[in-house]
């Protein structure tokens, strides 16, 4: 069997650290082949069995880029000949508030957590549904579900993120296409931190959420999640 016919195929932006890179890492040990959308393919370090491997291509993609999109699915394509999950897990955070930020901050907010999300889930959907059970995994945020502090600008892009999943479930349901919005809170990266966030060994740990995320994927067609809400502190309102 050809490398093109051989396994399931991933792509995940924001590989080259964080939740991105632990997702690369459990769904490389469950035997998919990955295509990796990351800024600098040059600087990508990661030594834990992705970089250099066979079954592993690392693709310059820049979410602020608009044709990078296509051109990441083409190479995907290229090297892979389909696709079956896309992670959409690269994303910023700028402290947009009402009465603090700037435009131009709540711009790049939306173009790197909506926009660019858009753009590869458009891309990617028509293989997607080629693929008869293509998964589409949004990582969002619990920002995304309720509002805790000021910073309105990244929950409005969060919460996009999730309308974003749900969309893409009802486009791509007829052709085996499922997507779940993960929406965690605190999660030891470093990213995380800020001055109401618990001590860093109180935060849920990357490599779990990827385990989660990687059941999800795998879960059967008439076993869909649409949301995945996974916290490491008690909240009343979810």
């Amino acid at each position: 069997m050809g490398e093109q016919d051989s396994g399931r195929v991933a792509m995940i932006s924001g590989a080259n650290r964080g939740i991105g890179n632990a997702v690369a890492r459990r769904l490389h040990q469950e035997g998919y082949r990955l295509s990796l959308g990351v800024r600098r393919p040059s600087a990508f370090t990661d030594r834990a069995g992705l970089d250099g491997a066979a079954a592993v291509e690392i693709v310059a993609y820049e979410a602020a880029e608009p044709a990078d999109a296509q051109k990441w699915v083409d190479a995907t394509l290229a090297r892979f000949g389909r696709i079956d999950v896309l992670v959409n897990n690269a994303g910023i955070h700028r402290n947009v508030t009402l009465e603090s930020g700037s435009e131009e901050e709540l711009d790049e907010l939306l173009a790197i957590n909506v926009k660019a999300p858009f753009r590869l889930i458009r891309a990617a959907l028509p293989h997607l549904k080629a693929a008869g059970s293509g998964r589409v995994v949004n990582v969002s945020s619990m920002s995304g579900k309720r509002v805790r502090n000021l910073a309105v600008g990244y929950q409005m892009s969060k919460a996009a993120m999730v309308t974003l999943a749900h969309a893409v479930r009802r486009a791509g349901w007829d052709s085996g296409v499922r997507a779940v919005a993960v929406c965690p809170g605190y999660v030891r990266t470093d990213m995380a931190g800020g001055p109401t966030a618990p001590p860093r060994d109180q935060m849920t740990d990357p490599d779990e959420l990827a385990a989660l995320i990687a059941q999800v994927v795998g879960l059967s067609n008439t076993a869909s999640v649409a949301e995945l809400l996974v916290n490491c502190q008690y909240e009343h309102m979810l």
